[in-house]
């Protein structure tokens, strides 16, 4: 399935192709377009629209997009919904609301430095996620053995 967000990715624009490629489209093909034309090229190509406005894959309330996709689909894994609360921190700016948020923040603006082309930004820091997601299932495996 081809999937349509804006160009320059950050935080929720990188968790979340993570997120759909790693849980809920193996195959996913990711396009990028300016913020006005999302939902135009989304339309053309037959793509789902995410984390972008009008799009029914976008910020809800306090939610993130990353929040809004784990919802939809209905996942339920544990150390997936401890990843999202550092991502909807990141994300929404509420540093204060996860201690890893800003380091995670700060490792989006790296990237985008070091990697300005949305594809391979989001080729390199899908390790980063990786390794994101590994460190919460040990931290839930922690949380249980408490």
């Amino acid at each position: 399935m081809k999937w349509i967000t804006r160009s320059h990715v950050h935080v929720d624009r990188v968790a979340c192709p993570w997120l759909i490629t790693r849980f809920i489209d193996s195959d996913a093909e990711f396009l990028f377009a300016p913020k006005s034309k999302v939902l135009e090229i989304a339309q053309q190509k037959g793509a789902i629209a995410f984390d972008t406005p009008g799009a029914e894959l976008h910020h809800q309330g306090d939610l993130c997009t990353f929040d809004v996709i784990i919802q939809q689909y209905g996942l339920t894994d544990k150390a997936l919904l401890r990843m999202a609360k550092i991502v909807n921190a990141a994300d929404t700016d509420r540093m204060e609301n996860d201690p890893i948020a800003a380091g995670l923040e700060a490792i989006a603006v790296g990237y985008s430095v070091r990697f300005p082309d949305d594809l391979a930004n989001l080729e390199m820091q899908f390790e980063v996620y990786d390794a994101l997601y590994a460190w919460c299932r040990l931290e839930v495996a922690r949380e249980r053995q408490s």
